[in-house]
């Protein structure tokens, strides 16, 4: 017998109600009706060749019979999947902008539903915001959200933050934590690496993540540091969620640099000692080896001291060839020791120890990905430029002081193995991390923002076969729909949510590099959100039928 979870059923129940019946035989005036496509469900379960029947935002009716409906999508030799879900995404303050709402970046690599405010991200007036967006502009995805810590700890405490707040400041927290909840956030995001998080207490963030418990809600973290304290951080993840008694996830895990090789084991098997003993924890990674990106001089932190320097730092990480001028005023200070002096304590230690990429990952964690001055440099670590005796960072300096041309770096290298490693893990999803990407040949950026779930199922799984199509389908489908509680998504099920997408699994592929990160994916040819084609044929419609995702799970 097939047990059906109660707010499984609910979501069933309803979508029966507006589907006129559910005995079986299907609606005689289906909207939609794709024909002949490869079933993958969503559930981990072998394929099927199977029709689909939608009406208004539901799916309908699946069957091999032939029916009537208004129109038909060929799907013959097309995968049919669930709507992809990106539970860690950046892209949604983009979609504030109405030239920008159709999120065409993520929609072409099958992505229905983007969760915005990881990190910490979102206060509750963000969160108005997004929801007033998108009932003026729509939208092409679904939106769901996060509250953020970050964002409401800078709002309470102001610029007195490097303390722990007083019980009247954690009592306002914890007011918007559940005003966030109230409005319709999933859950509560931390972003322990970044300011302010990173001078909070453990014990702060158990506080606020308790408040999400009543509404059913779970914890997303940016853990604190996933570096030089790589296992100790998400050791935090799994004690901030057992206090709270909430489910909870490692955003884009990764085992950050050459030191840390081979670690993921270790988080792998602290993750399944929490869910032994009942501790919900899941996780989300990025397919790729590097982490953020950023040109070379992205890593130098500008001191109050020589904050005329700043702009002309600016200046100097765009895409294109360097301005002679602000090379020659740029490498008249790096040359001057006292100055260098000055750039490398704000660079390594943070200003008033606040944050710096140097010191939160390390120069054995960086590594260059394009140069056109050193193109026999890519590849390389900054810990391996520095000649035997050299400081690395007067090695960086030299580096940048001696280029024409922008030096591009990842922040944060992962090896492949350990990328491979937690791929395959059964409660680990595939998220992008990813920022609003235009489809241009510009070079600033991470591929991940265009390219993750395309090179996830072209290259992971079909061209290296690290994973089947139907449990790479799942993780990230109803693996993140059930962690989310969007219980009536995830999965093509008869009275469920028609966020459906349909693609060549034979072509699918990623065409975002490290030099050209915002070029689209291939292979995703029709989509649809809410029952509505926004893309069809491979063009978009122009329709944008997204919604605001609130939780459906039953606390």
């Amino acid at each position: 017998m097939i047990r059906v979870r109660p707010e499984k059923l609910a979501a069933l129940l309803v979508g029966c109600t507006v589907l006129i019946g559910c005995e079986g035989s299907p609606p005689s005036n289906l909207d939609l009706l794709i024909l002949g496509g490869i079933l993958v469900d969503g559930s981990g379960e072998a394929s099927s060749q199977m029709n689909v029947g939608v009406l208004g935002d539901r799916i309908a009716w699946i069957g091999e019979d032939g029916v009537q409906a208004t129109d038909t999508l060929d799907a013959l030799g097309l995968v049919v999947a669930p709507g992809f879900i990106d539970v860690h995404s950046h892209t949604v303050p983009a979609l504030l902008e109405r030239q920008r709402r159709m999120n065409e970046g993520v929609l072409r690599q099958g992505v229905t539903t983007v969760v915005g405010g990881p990190d910490g991200g979102f206060g509750p007036e963000m969160i108005r915001t997004v929801i007033e967006a998108l009932g003026n502009n729509g939208s092409g995805t679904n939106v769901a959200v996060y509250i953020g810590h970050n964002s409401i700890r800078e709002s309470v405490m102001g610029g007195d933050q490097q303390r722990a707040p007083t019980p009247s400041e954690l009592d306002i927290m914890r007011t918007q934590v559940r005003e966030g909840m109230e409005l319709g956030a999933v859950g509560f995001s931390t972003g322990l690496m970044y300011e302010p998080g990173m001078f909070s207490e453990t014990s702060e963030v158990v506080e606020l993540a308790r408040e999400v418990a009543p509404f059913g809600g779970i914890y997303d973290s940016h853990v604190r540091n996933p570096v030089h304290a790589f296992v100790e951080s998400d050791q935090e993840v799994v004690a901030i969620s057992e206090g709270a008694g909430i489910s909870g996830k490692i955003g884009h895990l990764k085992a950050v640099g050459l030191h840390n090789e081979g670690h993921i084991n270790d988080v792998i098997e602290l993750v399944e000692n929490a869910r032994s003993r009942g501790v919900e924890i899941v996780s989300d990674q990025y397919p790729y080896d590097g982490a953020a990106t950023t040109s070379l001089i992205g890593i130098i932190v500008i001191p109050p001291s020589m904050a005329d320097l700043a702009g002309l730092s600016l200046s100097l990480q765009g895409s294109g060839p360097l301005n002679p001028e602000a090379v020659a005023r740029f490498r008249s200070t790096l040359v001057n020791p006292s100055h260098r002096t000055q750039l490398k304590e704000a660079s390594e230690n943070g200003i008033d120890g606040g944050f710096a990429w140097l010191k939160a990952t390390g120069y054995n964690s960086m590594r260059i990905v394009s140069s056109s001055d050193y193109p026999e440099l890519v590849g390389v670590y900054l810990s391996e430029l520095a000649e035997e005796g050299q400081d690395p960072f007067d090695a960086v300096m030299d580096l940048i002081a001696g280029a024409s041309a922008p030096v591009n770096i990842t922040l944060g290298a992962i090896t492949e193995e350990d990328v491979r490693t937690l791929m395959v893990q059964p409660w680990n999803m595939i998220a992008s991390d990813g920022a609003y990407a235009d489809g241009s040949e510009a070079g600033r950026g991470h591929p991940r923002g265009a390219g993750t779930f395309a090179r996830f199922l072209g290259h992971y799984v079909r061209e290296e076969g690290v994973l089947p199509l139907e449990e790479a389908i799942r993780k990230i489908t109803s693996l993140p729909a059930d962690f989310l509680g969007l219980t009536d998504r995830g999965q093509i099920e008869e009275g469920y949510a028609a966020d459906l997408t349909i693609f060549n699994a034979e072509t699918i592929i990623d065409r975002s590099d490290w030099d050209y990160p915002q070029r689209f994916a291939e292979g995703i040819v029709h989509v649809l959100v809410n029952g509505v084609l926004v893309l069809r044929d491979g063009s978009l419609t122009g329709r944008t039928p997204g919604a605001f995702l609130s939780l459906t799970r039953i606390p």
